[in-house]
């Protein structure tokens, strides 16, 4: 027997910005108890709108399967006396497993002896069951600060005022929250305040929409988009809709009604693109309006709880609220201006970067130092990366990054270019120094701007590591995962030919304070954990990733030659059982080594080989090596492996007549180190012995 399953809670308005999360959680940690509890169930659905998260499960079960158990108890001699009788410890077994003491078993092999209990354990009906799953599920929420209403000391994150809870045509009887679970939800606060009574959970989505409430965040958010669309063809542009807005507008209204409005031309002229897209989207949550060019347009769309019967009055007051903010906005871009770029960096010295690690003035001396450093090493301007690093964190102090935070670089370009007559290089530099931003983000596409953006994420990774702050669990408040994944995309999607140990080490040297000694290691250890999930999403086995990373590499721009060598070498007719003599191979060095396979030093002395099939393969060997040691050194990693691919039969001849550990101590050496060679050839390219057949 099975029916359909509701849980919804109504509160006050969610914050919008996390409700997405929130609601999706909710439906993992309700999924995750019925799984748990082994309640059988069809499709889980979640809802969410500013005053509701709700669940609906498909064809869930009435309750749990009854179960055959058996546990084994006490030994046989301790369950039973020397007359037969039930001790103690039969007796109380039997009383822990719901059976007379009569009804237990003997369970006898060639280990021993023991009294058994076999019974039904019959399942738990899911009225009992599903208030735990939902309130387990609740308290799990990620929450970062619960709030309390009324005088009960109830937690959430926002007061609670109705809940229900229905499976089939049943409310499911329990208090949750502070609140007694019913079949009656709300519509929208406004346009139908009344309650709506359900009868069955299938009824939820149509009720709602009458009481002018869609309740599926996805079905509202395409209808925003919709409405936002259609809105903007009649004003003839196009609407600029970011993800990240249109989820927060989402959460943000129940009933979505479209409105258009404008503001004076002649800021378009005035403002730089990114400050108006700023104002309208940040502060007001409006969607801006573009020409087929991109340009902008004086116009956006706001997206209204409430169908007006006179929108226009709507519009008017959409209008007048962002006439102010977009003011403020053209004030602080002429007061900014007042002043040159270089002026502002005084004013750094009093701007903490990290307590221990002095202030954000500092901060850009060391990153002017390491970015001429890095510019020296890829022969790029020297001057520019200077001075690129200097101004770098100028704008965080002007009036426009300070209302505007998320503009930090993008000011710094417009003051320096335009109005600072600084190089057009070192601007754009300014620019890109965040790249990228998030996971996909576009990376700098300027010499001077890799630079910076590389110099600006090293600084932060070496400092934040010197210090013992390193991330631990999720917490990651200096977004040191996200900057070693964004170096390591620069270095190599940019082909840089940079030594990452060597940066490290260029990074430390700028700090006057002293920092952890084992700094290097940690963080090129922290870097290849960020580097195997990125080469997974660019298509590379977890085999062919491990048998690149376990050399260690330094340069990151080799890896990608690297693992496309790896995967047209396992592709040979060779290559697996090349794999597997490899693997061979390590384990008679690591023997030999005792336990360090690096231990035998491969330096061959061919005069002590005696076999021919040693012979042979030191000979070949000696001749695919002065082929392959140009390819390696060319970077054309292919080649090399397919070169080494030629030493199969040689290597397989060698095992079939030659035993290595032979008491001969000069022999045995030689034969080793023979191995060895093979082993340190194969491994300038990769480790190719973690190739899994």
């Amino acid at each position: 027997m099975s029916a359909d399953f509701l849980v919804e809670i109504g509160t006050e308005e969610l914050p919008p910005k996390s409700l997405k999360e929130l609601a999706q959680n909710f439906a993992d940690g309700v999924q995750h108890g019925l799984d748990a509890a082994v309640l059988n169930h069809g499709d889980i659905h979640w809802y969410a709108t500013p005053r509701r998260l709700a669940v609906y499960v498909e064809r869930l079960a009435r309750a749990q399967k009854d179960r055959k158990i058996e546990k084994r108890g006490p030994a046989f001699s301790a369950a039973y006396d020397n007359n037969g009788k039930p001790t103690k410890a039969a007796n109380g077994f039997a009383e822990s497993c719901g059976v007379n003491v009569n009804e237990l078993q003997v369970l006898e092999n060639d280990k021993g002896k023991w009294v058994i209990a076999r019974f039904t354990e019959h399942g738990r009906s899911a009225v009992e069951i599903i208030p735990e799953i939902v309130s387990s599920a609740l308290q799990k929420l990620p929450i970062p600060r619960r709030m309390r209403w009324g005088e009960g000391d109830v937690e959430f994150v926002r007061p609670v005022h109705w809940v229900v809870l229905l499976h089939g045509n049943d409310v499911i009887e329990t208090e949750i929250l502070g609140v007694r679970s019913d079949r009656k939800t709300y519509g929208h606060r406004f346009h139908h305040p009344r309650p709506i009574t359900l009868r069955t959970p299938g009824e939820y989505l149509k009720k709602l929409e009458k009481g002018y409430v869609i309740a599926d965040f996805q079905q509202r958010c395409d209808w925003i988009v919709e409405k936002v669309n259609e809105t903007a063809e009649t004003i003839g542009g196009k609407a600029l809709i970011e993800p990240e807005l249109l989820d927060e507008v989402t959460a943000l209204v129940e009933w979505p009604q479209a409105i258009a409005g404008h503001f004076p031309a002649e800021l378009v002229d005035e403002l730089p693109r990114e400050v108006l897209i700023a104002v309208l989207t940040n502060q007001q949550r409006y969607f801006p309006m573009m020409k087929a060019s991109g340009d902008l347009l004086p116009h956006f769309i706001t997206v209204s709880n409430i169908k007006s019967s006179q929108p226009g009055v709507l519009q008017v007051g959409n209008e007048k609220v962002i006439m102010p903010r977009l003011r403020d906005a053209e004030f602080f871009w002429k007061r900014d201006r007042s002043r040159s770029l270089v002026k502002y960096r005084e004013e750094l010295k009093g701007v903490i970067f990290q307590k221990e690690l002095g202030s954000v003035y500092s901060r850009t001396e060391r990153l002017a130092r390491l970015s001429v450093e890095i510019a020296g090493i890829l022969k790029f301007s020297v001057e520019h990366a200077r001075r690129a690093g200097e101004l770098s964190k100028c704008d965080l102090v002007t009036e426009m990054v300070g209302e505007f935070p998320a503009l930090q670089g993008i000011m710094g370009f417009y003051y320096a270019k335009y109005h600072h007559q600084e190089p057009e290089p070192v601007a754009i530099a300014l620019r890109e120094q965040y790249l990228p931003r998030y996971s996909g983000d576009g990376l700098p596409t300027s010499d001077i701007g890799q630079v910076l953006a590389i110099s600006d994420k090293l600084d932060t990774l070496v400092g934040i590591f010197g210090i013992g702050e390193s991330p631990t669990g999720e917490k990651d408040p200096f977004g040191l995962r996200r900057a070693a994944l964004g170096v390591i995309r620069i270095l190599i999607e940019k082909s840089l030919p940079l030594d990452i140990v060597e940066l490290f080490e260029a990074a430390r040297s700028g700090f006057a304070v002293q920092l952890s000694a084992d700094i290097d290691m940690n963080l090129h250890a922290f870097f290849m954990d960020r580097l195997r999930p990125y080469l997974r999403e660019r298509g590379y086995a977890p085999d062919e990733i491990d048998a690149v990373l376990a050399l260690n590499p330094r340069r990151l721009d080799h890896v990608l030659a690297r693992l496309d060598a790896v995967k047209k070498f396992r592709a040979l007719p060779e290559g697996m059982a090349l794999a597997a003599a490899n693997k061979r191979i390590h384990n008679i060095l690591r023997q030999a080594g005792n336990g360090d396979a690096e231990a035998i030093t491969p330096a061959i002395n061919g005069s002590l080989l005696l076999e021919d099939a040693e012979k042979n393969l030191a000979r070949q060997l000696g001749d695919i090596a002065m082929k392959v040691h140009p390819l390696t050194a060319a970077g054309n990693y292919a080649a090399a492996l397919k070169e080494l691919s030629r030493l199969r039969d040689a290597i397989d001849t060698f095992f079939d007549k030659v035993m290595v550990m032979v008491e001969d101590e000069k022999l045995r050496t030689a034969r080793l180190q023979l191995l060895a060679e093979i082993r340190r050839e194969f491994q300038q390219i990769a480790d190719v012995s973690r190739l899994q057949g």
